[in-house]
């Protein structure tokens, strides 16, 4: 296996990871080298096309990090892309039903475990051809992850999860409350009960959890709660935050004193 996250979760191991929203390279290499070891490129709301977020996935590497891609769609078309061109730990977004998760499944696996199209010697997840096994163990290699996000994917959780080839199902906790009429509200009681609900499944059935951080929990209290992989700041985040900080700092600097 050379998909060091999955081994790293087979291990054990919790993940934290935080996201690539500006589509920089520039900013990919600053996080990785500020301590930030995964790196989840968004090609679903950050600012990097598809194309550009698979050529990202480089410049993660290049700086020592590990790469996971979240795609904009379960399109067999975006999966077999991005499965080719590299990518090998993928999130999925917006995955509402068992049958989403196995036509997302099938689209990742090479037959007779799934329909991936075939191009194995000349693309670059086989290094053009190098790895020459790559299309009979490319699915031990893959990190698939799917995303629940509305109230919809709830009841299905746990046959969700139970789809083969499926690693891992991702709480999305902001468009899980935008879907019960309380976008934003994190904090909200009858969000809090579908986020138990969703826990308590995923215990009872075996089901790793990947999360945010956010709405009162912070990385230790996800931990404690089950989720095993966890992502934290938004790189655009931490520029909003840093250069408003130092701009508020060099008012209060100018500023006429009493």
């Amino acid at each position: 296996m050379t998909n060091q996250l999955k081994k790293r979760l087979r291990d054990g191991e919790t993940l934290t990871a935080t996201w690539l929203d500006s589509g920089s390279a520039e900013v990919c290499d600053i996080m990785v080298n500020a301590g930030w070891d995964v790196i989840l490129i968004d090609c679903e709301h950050g600012a990097a096309s598809l194309d550009e977020g698979l050529s990202l996935i480089r410049a993660v590497q290049a700086a020592g990090g590990e790469a996971i891609l979240r795609v904009p769609d379960g399109s067999d078309t975006t999966l077999k892309r991005a499965l080719d061109r590299g990518a090998r730990s993928i999130i999925v977004p917006m995955v509402n039903t068992v049958d989403q998760a196995k036509s997302i499944a099938r689209s990742c696996l090479y037959p007779p475990r799934g329909s991936r199209g075939y191009a194995a010697p000349i693309v670059r997840a086989s290094h053009y051809g190098r790895w020459t096994d790559y299309a009979r163990v490319a699915h031990d290699d893959l990190l698939l992850m799917v995303q629940c996000e509305h109230v919809d994917a709830v009841p299905h959780l746990a046959e969700i999860g139970a789809v083969e080839g499926i690693d891992m199902v991702f709480v999305g906790p902001n468009d899980l409350s935008g879907s019960i009429g309380i976008l934003e509200q994190l904090d909200h009681p009858e969000l809090l009960k579908l986020k138990n609900r969703i826990e308590e499944t995923a215990a009872a059935n075996g089901v790793p959890l990947g999360t945010i951080v956010g709405g009162g929990r912070g990385y230790l209290d996800l931990q404690k709660a089950g989720y095993s992989f966890i992502v934290g700041p938004s790189d655009v985040g931490l520029i909003y935050t840093a250069a408003r900080q130092a701009h508020e700092e060099m008012l209060a600097e100018l500023s006429p004193k009493a």
